[in-house]
């Protein structure tokens, strides 16, 4: 006799072989599999998915959002500044929430957002949100200074697939890396069917109370627009209600396309997804983000978009509006960018072989992966570290004078690395450390990805991956 336990959620239950006839027990472990790997998050009184962003100045601003379901209807929220002591919560300041109610998945739910105001630079608050009787637990989270102090930063390619099983590593690795992150940037695709309210369950959980406690600023990717049966794929009805952004983007782009200044720098989300649907969006963008670029005055500007500048796979190098991204980029300074889409990794600059890559005239572009979905590499020229079917996130701190940039694989361990030093004059010296790095470089597709290529791909794919390893010294 012996014994087959299955786990739940919330209790185990056992049962024994003699209990149970083959066909019987074959049907319970597939119904299991099931249950589990199409676990829903249904909505309650208590408050979940709680997510700290933005809608104002950062120095003096905080904004948080969060789920619950139809029943509370005059949520609040409560903050005070950070006490050791548990007798700040009878003083705590109460502020009335707005609210609306989203149909999802055939139920009513209700998301909640406070924009706490009046707040002091530099400062530690403590806060909860509810109802009053239903209430969250007490999280944490520091504002802006309002001088430019150093920054760092969480950065993620595309979580999409299994992310409850595969990518909540990711994000809690990446915060045990980081654990004083200020900020958490996500590159799109943040899950892979955005009308499915149990895959963004999945994505809240993998987060957990980090997300209550570090601000998210995410950009779209494809698999946040939803096809509806029109020309025009629509963007996700979990989107705005869920996350709180800035709404200085364009016209009709609100909280996809947007700007943020903190501490010096400027952080911009630029929506590729909508701009791929429709040339008048990705015209009105261009000539939004020109204006944002020129009327920049903070030290370092970073960029995140979803469709790289420059493709890991050479299938997207041609088309004008990634030729006008790039061309605003080197005219404006852009220090970094920060993509996804491709499922891969690559960081480099985009400058000819031969040339002084340690003196860009633009940016680092960088693509990378955080999820397990993974695509084929094919080795361009840019590159200056690449990486397949490797799941990783990375850290950036920025202060001053220097941005210093580390990518981890998933089990911690540094794949990449470089230095960004910036002079009195806004000139970027490029260091790049990835040669320090005892890791070898992953470079290689699988077999298993090499049988899906054409025979033109895989020719074309040898020759690159040969031509790569004799630049940089792969064995």
């Amino acid at each position: 006799m012996y014994k087959i336990v299955l786990a739940y959620p919330m209790n185990i239950h056992v049962f024994t072989q003699n209990k149970l006839k083959p066909l019987a027990l074959l049907l319970l472990l597939c119904s299991t599999a099931f249950a589990q790997k199409n676990k829903s998050y249904p909505a309650s009184s208590f408050p979940d998915r709680v997510i700290l962003g933005f809608k104002g100045d950062p120095a003096y601003t905080q904004a948080v959002n969060w789920r619950t379901d139809s029943t509370i209807t005059n949520a609040i929220a409560a903050i005070h500044e950070g006490d050791a002591s548990p007798d700040f919560q009878s003083n705590a300041t109460i502020v009335k929430a707005f609210s609306q109610k989203v149909t999802l998945d055939g139920h009513q739910v209700i998301f909640h957002e406070v924009n706490f105001t009046d707040l002091k630079p530099a400062t530690k608050y403590v806060y909860r949100v509810g109802d009053g009787a239903f209430w969250s637990e007490w999280f944490q989270f520091t504002t802006a200074s309002d001088q430019n102090e150093p920054v760092s930063i969480l950065y993620f390619g595309d979580a999409q697939n299994d992310i409850r099983s595969m990518w909540s590593r990711a994000i809690r690795g990446a915060y045990s890396k980081m654990p004083k992150a200020d900020l958490i940037i996500h590159a799109g695709d943040l899950v892979n069917h955005s009308y499915t309210d149990s895959e963004w369950g999945e994505w809240f959980e993998a987060g957990g109370w980090v997300n209550g406690m570090v601000a998210n600023l995410p950009s779209t990717g494809n698999h946040e627009y939803v096809n509806d049966g029109t020309e025009i794929r629509k963007l996700s009805s979990h989107w705005r209600p869920q996350f709180a952004l800035p709404e200085n983007g364009p016209e009709g782009l609100k909280e996809t396309a947007y700007y943020l200044d903190y501490q010096g720098i400027r952080f911009i989300s630029f929506d590729t997804e909508a701009g791929l649907q429709d040339s008048a969006v990705m015209n009105k963008q261009l000539v939004w983000l020109e204006k944002v670029l020129k009327d920049n005055t903070n030290r370092w500007t970073v960029v995140t978009h979803h469709h790289p500048v420059l493709s890991s796979n050479n299938s997207r190098k041609s088309d004008d509006w990634r030729k006008k991204l790039d061309g605003l980029y080197r005219k404006y300074k852009v220090d970094i960018a920060l993509q996804g889409h491709e499922h891969t990794y690559a960081r480099g600059v985009n400058i000819p072989l031969g040339q002084n890559r340690k003196r860009p005239d633009g940016p680092v572009y960088v693509i990378s992966v955080s999820g397990p979905k993974m695509s084929g590499l094919i080795p361009q020229d840019w590159m200056d570290r690449a990486a397949v079917n490797t799941q990783l996130y990375q850290t950036i701190t920025i202060s001053e004078d220097k941005l210093s940039y580390q990518a981890y694989t998933v089990s911690g361990a540094l794949y990449d690395a470089f230095d960004l030093n910036k002079n009195k004059k806004g000139i970027n010296q490029l260091v790049d450390l990835s040669s320090r790095i005892k890791a070898p470089e992953r470079a290689e597709i699988p077999e298993r990805m090499k049988k899906g290529l054409k025979e033109e791909q895989l020719k074309e794919y040898n020759e690159r991956f040969k031509a790569y390893k004799k630049r940089k010294g792969i064995e």
